[in-house]
């Protein structure tokens, strides 16, 4: 009698770096950009209208920069991917043997034995000759494959949520307050988003939260300061 085992399913992290990355960079990139504008604005002017208007157009041309630039960088690297495969495909048309004992040798320095180590080779290049020279010799996988669109609609999608909210901030409180109510939502949503980040990374969530509070307030401020240079100048 055949016993039937449910297939074990562990998830793990790096199954998610494709978008993960992207969006975590555009949403904290989202907050901190339209933020520190936000509060530049403010801190030169009493102007509300020209806060909320430097804004938006921080917002806008923010999502479509954020998404313009990862689908261009990580293009770049399906191309490099792409490029090394085929040489790969053809290298394993050219000369089979050659690249089976690359193989066998790759194996031996991870730790099988010669004997064990050909044996591996053998069967895994029958089974699929690329996939085994990209996975043990390119270091590539399905997990970790660049896709250029998710990347750029991941980012560009939480640039602008990430935006948002120190805009609707701006619009909500008196004029005389907005730099201090940006500052103070933008670096709790800061701190909420690297813990988020760290745990869907299994990152160690206390560093994280630690490394983008600093860095944050760090742009905040000095913007601030920045603008009331250029607004006492005016």
């Amino acid at each position: 009698m055949t016993s039937h085992h449910p297939r074990h399913h562990e998830p793990h992290a790096i199954t998610k770096i494709g978008w993960l990355r992207a969006a975590v960079l555009g949403a904290n990139d989202g907050i901190l950009s339209t933020a520190s504008l936000i509060v530049g604005v403010a801190s030169a002017s009493n102007d509300v209208r020209a806060t909320l208007i430097a804004g938006g157009a921080g917002l806008v041309a923010g999502s479509l920069s954020m998404a313009a630039g990862e689908y261009v960088s990580v293009s770049s690297q399906a191309d490099l991917e792409r490029a090394d495969l085929n040489r790969e495909r053809r290298e394993l048309h050219e000369d089979p043997d050659g690249e089976l004992r690359e193989l066998t040798h790759i194996y031996q320095r991870r730790g099988l034995d010669p004997d064990l180590a050909h044996e591996v080779e053998k069967q895994l290049t029958a089974h699929d000759a690329l996939g085994a020279h990209a996975r043990d010799e390119l270091g590539l996988s399905r997990a970790t494959q660049a896709r250029p669109v998710q990347a750029a609609l991941a980012s560009a999608a939480s640039f602008a949520t990430g935006a948002v909210v120190p805009l609707a901030v701006s619009v909500l409180v008196p004029a005389a307050r907005i730099p201090v109510a940006v500052v103070g939502i933008s670096i709790v949503l800061l701190a909420v988003l690297g813990a988020l980040g760290a745990r869907a990374g299994s990152a160690p969530v206390a560093r994280a939260v630690v490394r983008v509070l600093v860095l944050g307030a760090a742009a905040m401020l000095l913007t601030i300061e920045l603008g009331r240079l250029f607004g006492a100048s005016l």
